[in-house]
């Protein structure tokens, strides 16, 4: 338990992170499955129209650091592979 005035503003603050962090994490795993179904039922219109904001959104996630960049660039390149694989 917090003694401190800070300390007990640090954990609220901490949970409402945790919660935007959260939901962010959620967008993103979002949209990257989705890009990912339909490259793999050959939809590879679909799959360009969502690559944009699928780059847009790991970018801003690694500027922040959701996640790390070299993951942000792992997946934007296997994105863009499965993507490209597609006849």
């Amino acid at each position: 338990m917090p003694n401190t005035r800070t300390a007990k503003k640090n954990i609220r603050k901490n949970k409402t992170r945790r919660e935007h962090n959260d939901s962010q994490r959620k967008v993103l795993k979002d949209l990257i499955r989705e890009v990912r179904k339909s490259t793999a039922s050959s939809k590879k219109d679909e799959a360009l129209k969502n690559l944009p904001i699928v780059y847009k959104k790991l970018d801003k996630a690694a500027k922040t650091n959701l996640i790390k960049k070299n993951k942000a660039a792992r997946l934007k390149s296997r994105l863009t592979k499965a993507i490209s694989k597609i006849k």
